[in-house]
């Protein structure tokens, strides 16, 4: 099945984006959680939200997730990877599952923290950043995974049936439970090195050799998600209407630039899907003219 529109992420950008979709009687695809956005579920108070002098973030997310569901909108809980403009759609790759859609719009929020030391040399060369894409490669080989949310424990719990040893540091309070296999470290990373290619990982109070490490973040850094999309720092460029330089690909919320505000974030997410949407209805006047 072919979407009009895939919408990756789940935070107030991205839910806008849907329910304005939906309104529009437009077949669509949401990715992200079920609890929305983490950034709105740790505010203890939200004031500046229009209509609201005074609510919670987890309140403001139980009306997000109570109007979108009133209207519809299902969210899909599985992390895009990687989108690949294919010409007239994109192909969006979540581990070995695979979705098209004529547009997206990207609402990822941005990634926080910076990367650790050697990261974005050996991406690709013994890093990665999705287990279940790259878990063949790791066969009976040790693995180290590097965690910053409980996805990470999934990916954990996936590969340990694979490899031989993996070694599991989490970034956060864990609550769920690992395999007995897996080796929990409480440390903190502080370099990648290797030859060609990673083979090993400095933390701060040992070394560890391994044969692939795995950086599991709330979000991926949009120029590796999506190649060929132009960026500045950890924001993708657009303009006005939400437009990329990619056709057929809209940015909205934190990935699109400062301010950081939920209010901003829901107007571009509105903003990109009824770009996305004039986009659509004028490809479907060239089809018919073109028949």
């Amino acid at each position: 099945m072919r979407y009009d529109i895939a919408v990756v992420g789940s935070g107030p950008a991205g839910l806008a984006a849907s329910l304005n979709a939906k309104i529009r009687n437009k077949n669509i695809i949401i990715f992200g959680s079920n609890g929305a956005s983490v950034k709105i579920t740790k505010a203890p108070s939200v004031e500046n939200y229009l209509g609201f002098e005074e609510i919670s973030g987890i309140e403001l997310k139980n009306k997000f997730i109570s109007h979108v569901n009133s209207m519809g909108v299902e969210i899909t809980e599985k992390r895009i990877n990687n989108i690949y403009s294919m010409g007239d759609y994109f192909t969006l790759v979540s581990g070995d599952d695979m979705y098209e859609a004529t547009t997206v719009v990207l609402a990822t929020g941005v990634e926080y923290g910076k990367m650790i030391k050697g990261e974005e040399e050996y991406l690709g060369k013994g890093v990665g950043y999705c287990a279940t894409c790259d878990a063949a490669l790791y066969r009976n080989k040790k693995v180290a995974i590097i965690g910053s949310n409980h996805e990470g424990e999934e990916d954990a719990n996936f590969l340990s049936e694979i490899a031989s040893e993996v070694y599991y540091i989490p970034t956060y309070k864990m609550t769920n439970k690992l395999n007995e296999s897996i080796q929990i470290i409480e440390d903190r990373a502080k370099e990648i090195k290797g030859d060609k290619l990673a083979n090993k990982l400095l933390l701060r109070n040992q070394e560890l050799e391994v044969d692939g490490i795995f950086v599991i973040k709330d979000s991926i850094s949009p120029k590796y998600m999506v190649p060929g999309v132009e960026v500045d720092g950890p924001h993708i460029k657009c303009d006005k209407d939400m437009k990329t330089n990619i056709e057929g690909l809209y940015v909205a919320g934190d990935c699109a630039g400062k301010p950081y505000q939920y209010l901003k974030s829901a107007g571009q997410g509105q903003t990109a899907v009824l770009s996305a949407i004039s986009y659509l209805d004028k490809k479907r006047i060239e089809e018919k003219n073109s028949i």
